[in-house]
């Protein structure tokens, strides 16, 4: 199964990462430590909310929103 990660630095230090199928969010003091950290959240997520068809538990709210504007 292949899950998106989105990783940012945070403004005190280290990064945060996120994933946006589970909702799971976590944070490392290195970029490998917070992706370490991410695998270890999203899977205990879905050992406890099993993901079928790569979709999204039922109860995971979902909404895709279509943001228009320039960019400053």
């Amino acid at each position: 199964m292949i899950l998106s990660a989105v990783i940012t630095e945070a403004e005190e230090g280290g990064y945060i990462a996120h994933n946006s199928e589970t909702g799971t969010r976590t944070q490392g003091e290195t970029f490998d430590e917070a992706i370490e950290n991410l695998r270890e959240a999203t899977g205990l997520y879905l050992e406890e909310f099993p993901m079928k068809a790569g979709r999204p538990p039922r109860h995971f709210p979902s909404r895709r929103q279509e943001l228009r504007g320039s960019a400053a």
